[in-house]
């Protein structure tokens, strides 16, 4: 197997923008570092172009030039399952991506049982990813050669995938569908994570306020060891064992190795720091504890929920029909909006929020036959 050049200096980055710009068509892929450091970032990029297949470290390059490439909408990037890459490359570089094609989408659209990259390579050309790397810590340098060539195989066949997905997709009339959901996508970002980190912790809401403020000050101390000690931070204890800390607020060591969950190394480790998390909360005066908020519960209408129902059955032939998932066809979200809205006409149904130009198009007469009756 031939080596994989990676481009480690600014002027190579230059070199390859210039070229990547000749080309109609790139296929793109990034790897990062989530499950081995404090600060996920993008650590390998993957371009193949119409001459080669490079790897680019950012780590020690300046990739500025590479986002008038990205940001042109009339050169084609070829992603699959752009969501994540497309969020990371915005907060890390800045990067906008036009002239997306996922060709993860385009295998639902083509009504693709499995939809990985491995699955779809190896049914449509035989080719066999070794997916072994796929957790590994991409921060690694020099990075071993098994795991460039493990990178680049994650975009060398990304072209011709593209092309034979895209004639399948004209073939069944979907071509469309897939480039306004890749418009959509193109739009993704992280969300701005300001306020209480509690907000983000799932099962927050079923906590009292006192534990609230428990989970808060035990969120709080994780986040900081886990900067200082440059780690991921479900590697320095798990939200598991923070709700339960949350919930049954130890002040001594006899309650705090009865926590489930919680293992004697990290008592023996961290004891103390979690004991001081808690006492924190527990001296907090009742008007400054925090209050988790509460959105306001949506009434449940029976005959909404009897609208809602026979859209569900009306999807579920739908979705058999078209031999696809019937969340691909159209979601639940969206179809309880409409059993709520209760559009009459068209241009109501066009105006509804969650719905596509393409479901209205390709759906509405149906959706509306269907609701009409109920």
């Amino acid at each position: 197997m031939p080596d994989i050049e990676i481009l480690t200096a600014d002027a190579d980055i230059v070199t390859l923008a210039s070229e990547l710009a000749t080309n109609a068509v790139i296929g793109v892929d990034l790897e990062a570092d989530a499950l081995h450091n404090y600060q996920e970032k993008v650590c390998l990029m993957q371009f193949t172009g119409s001459k080669r297949t490079v790897l680019v470290d950012p780590l020690t390059a300046d990739l500025s030039p590479l986002g008038p490439v990205l940001a042109d909408p009339s050169i084609r990037k070829i992603f699959h399952a752009a969501d994540y890459d497309l969020r990371c490359l915005r907060r890390d570089f800045g990067f906008s991506i036009n002239g997306l094609f996922d060709t993860m989408i385009s295998a639902q659209f083509c009504g693709e049982a499995k939809i990985g990259l491995a699955d779809v390579l190896g049914k449509y050309f035989a080719v066999s990813l070794d997916k072994k790397y796929q957790k590994a810590d991409w921060s690694l340098r020099p990075l071993p050669e098994e795991m460039a060539h493990y990178a680049a195989e994650d975009t060398r066949h990304l072209h011709r995938l593209a092309e034979l997905l895209e004639a399948k997709l004209r073939d069944l009339g979907r071509f469309d569908w897939v480039v306004e959901e890749c418009q959509l996508l193109e739009q993704v970002r992280f969300a701005d994570n300001g306020g209480p980190l509690f907000l983000r912790f799932k099962g927050a809401g079923t906590l009292d306020r006192r534990q609230l403020a428990t989970l808060e000050s035990l969120l709080q101390w994780r986040d900081s060891e886990a900067k200082r000690r440059n780690k991921p931070l479900f590697k320095i204890i798990g939200n598991a064992q923070l709700h339960e800390l949350a919930r049954m607020q130890p002040l001594d060591n006899q309650k705090l190795v009865a926590v489930p969950g919680l293992s004697p190394g990290q008592v023996e480790r961290y004891g103390r720091a979690l004991l001081s998390a808690v006492a924190e909360a527990a001296a907090l005066d009742n008007a400054l504890l925090p209050v988790y908020p509460r959105e306001r519960a949506l009434v449940r209408d029976p005959n909404v929920d009897r609208r809602l129902k026979v859209l569900k059955e009306w999807r579920q032939t739908k979705a058999a029909e078209l031999g696809l998932d019937p969340g691909v066809l159209i979601n639940n979200a969206a179809l309880e909006t409409i059993a709520r809205q209760q559009p009459k006409i068209m241009v109501e149904l066009e105006q509804l929020p969650g719905l596509k130009r393409w479901q209205v198009r390709e759906l509405g007469s149906e959706i509306l036959a269907v609701h009409a009756g109920n």
